[in-house]
């Protein structure tokens, strides 16, 4: 059973979905006429995944949810009755997860809910991985700047320098990045 944050300006389309919803054994986390506050309503309702019915989303609608992915990304299902190209690409910009075209099929709630998890998870995959990969690049940079200085500084080549980093490091007790980054600042404080 999912948590489901609803956002609808009318509230006689949110019952359908809530409907919908409970037929499919979901819980209704809350139903909201807009996205005003989202964040903060994200974090005080913790909902699984987000959906939202709109005729089509306003620029603060998109901006309130750009916000919210930023800090507390949860799956975005929006359903609207206007399938504007620049406005759909806006709306994945903003962290949409599928956006679905003329309207709501209860039916239909259960699978598009599915694949917007799915679409949301890989998401999520992707930007932990090049997270990764550019602390690691970021790492790279420092450690090689740091043997820099300590090749121009104590005459040594490139292997004794980073012998030399490696074993400040485990002295230290630190990871090799991070005593790197104390040496490059050090070496810029008395230059």
């Amino acid at each position: 059973m999912l948590r489901v944050l609803v956002i609808d300006e009318s509230e006689s389309r949110a019952g359908e979905i809530c409907a919908g919803l409970a037929l499919s054994g979901h819980q209704v986390a809350a139903l909201l006429p807009s996205c005003l506050d989202l964040a903060a309503r994200i974090e005080e309702l913790k909902p699984d995944i987000i959906l939202i019915q709109t005729e089509a989303p306003s620029r603060d609608t998109l901006e309130h949810l750009a916000i919210a992915h930023e800090t507390l990304p949860r799956p975005v299902v929006m359903f609207a009755n206007k399938g504007d190209g620049r406005v759909i690409r806006k709306a994945l910009k903003a962290g949409v997860s599928a956006y679905i075209v003329d309207g709501l099929s209860p039916q239909r709630l259960a699978p598009i809910m599915e694949v917007a998890i799915a679409r949301f998870e890989e998401y999520q995959s992707m930007r932990r991985e090049l997270d990764a990969a550019t602390r690691k690049l970021a790492d790279r940079v420092v450690v090689d700047k740091a043997k820099g200085i300590l090749m121009k500084a104590r005459s040594l080549d490139e292997d004794a320098a980073y012998k030399a980093l490696r074993k400040l490091a485990m002295d230290r007790g630190k990871p090799l990045a991070q005593v790197a980054g104390e040496v490059v600042e050090m070496a810029q404080l008395l230059l």
